[in-house]
């Protein structure tokens, strides 16, 4: 089959490797109908997640059809439509009982393009078949439910609600990006007096006004403390998302948060950032990071297909399967093509 894989910081190829096998009684393996390629890739290719080795596929998101289950998979079965998670969950250990499957201890939380190959291919194994894959509602557009896969339920997890998002907050959002139009998206489910947007590039603001934003700011050029400062009595925002990964998001998420307001950092960082205790130890603010568990997907899968969220706005270019090469260069400058979530299908 052919795949996307990773050799290197910087290097990448799409090139023929064997198909993958069951290898295990709860694995099933998937043919890749729709695939999409997540910012996590990004920094996997900077050389932000040395963990991934060369070699390895790339992808942790992917809509297919079951071609093949293992003996010991009761829930899927061969020609089956599945959304792939972006987390595998054992089902049993003491954190997926607690349904935090991020940090599973079995063999699963992020494996897929991390520690095993991924779904940027032609077919993928997928472990733990029966808790690591949702079936596809009857109707519901594949490119739409490919979305929950890893950014709307990371943005709702590990921004929204770890948030503590409540009604009437003024909720900032740093990095306008997928995962933070997730957030943005996701926070207005309950209901906030305000959602604030910062972003470097015009477009990405655009597009944070039409996922919900009421105001935006592009810290090229404006500094966002003020116009927080001046929506909030000089006090600042009661939540703040950074979705990013970088230093300067993480930071401005800190310094635009109220005192005993709660900032949740969704970013992978691949670098130190700086938390200046001096300054913050007296604001009784609260900091959580997290990987998704993805414990939400059903509930946000009622949704998409209840019509009280349009995920298929997040798709901004087609490509066919083969074309991953060219679908990374007009992902990787989202700045210049204005790309949010590109799609590859058969």
């Amino acid at each position: 089959m052919r795949t996307l894989a990773y050799h290197g910081p910087g290097q990448k190829a799409w090139e023929e490797v064997p198909d993958p096998v069951i290898t295990d009684p709860g694995d099933a393996v998937v043919r890749v109908d729709a695939v999409t390629i997540c910012g996590t890739d990004l920094h996997i290719l900077k050389g932000d997640v040395p963990e991934v080795t060369g070699g390895r596929i790339l992808g942790h998101e992917a809509v297919g059809t079951v071609e093949e289950v293992g003996p010991g998979v009761r829930t899927v079965e061969p020609g089956d439509q599945v959304l792939v998670s972006c987390i595998t969950a054992c089902g049993t250990c003491r954190f997926c009982r607690e349904t935090r499957y991020g940090q599973c201890l079995g063999g699963g939380g992020w494996t897929l393009g991390h520690t095993i190959d991924g779904t940027q291919a032609e077919y993928v194994r997928v472990p733990f078949a029966d808790t690591s894959t949702h079936p596809v509602p009857a109707g519901a557009a594949p490119q739409d439910v490919l979305m929950l896969a890893d950014i709307l339920p990371t943005g709702y997890e590990v921004g929204v609600l770890n948030g503590g998002v409540r009604p009437g907050d003024v909720v900032a959002v740093v990095g306008a990006g997928p995962i933070g139009l997730s957030a943005v998206m996701g926070a207005r489910l309950f209901s906030p007096s305000h959602v604030i947007a910062v972003d470097l590039a015009d477009g990405r603001l655009d597009a944070a006004r039409a996922f919900g934003a009421d105001v935006t700011v592009n810290n090229s050029r404006e500094d966002p403390l003020p116009v927080v400062r001046e929506m909030t009595g000089g006090l600042g925002a009661d939540v703040t998302i950074e979705a990013v990964g970088v230093p300067d998001a993480f930071e401005s998420a800190v310094a635009l948060a109220r005192p005993g307001g709660r900032i949740a950092n969704i970013g992978v960082h691949g670098r130190p950032a700086a938390l200046h205790l001096e300054e913050q130890w007296i604001r009784d603010i609260t900091i959580t990071t997290g990987l998704v568990d993805t414990f939400s997907t059903p509930t946000l899968m009622r949704l998409i297909t209840g019509g009280q969220l349009d995920a298929g706005r997040f798709v901004t270019h087609h490509f066919a399967l083969e074309e991953f090469p060219q679908a990374y260069e007009v992902f990787a400058d989202a700045a210049g093509t204005g790309a949010l979530k590109v799609v590859l299908t058969r």
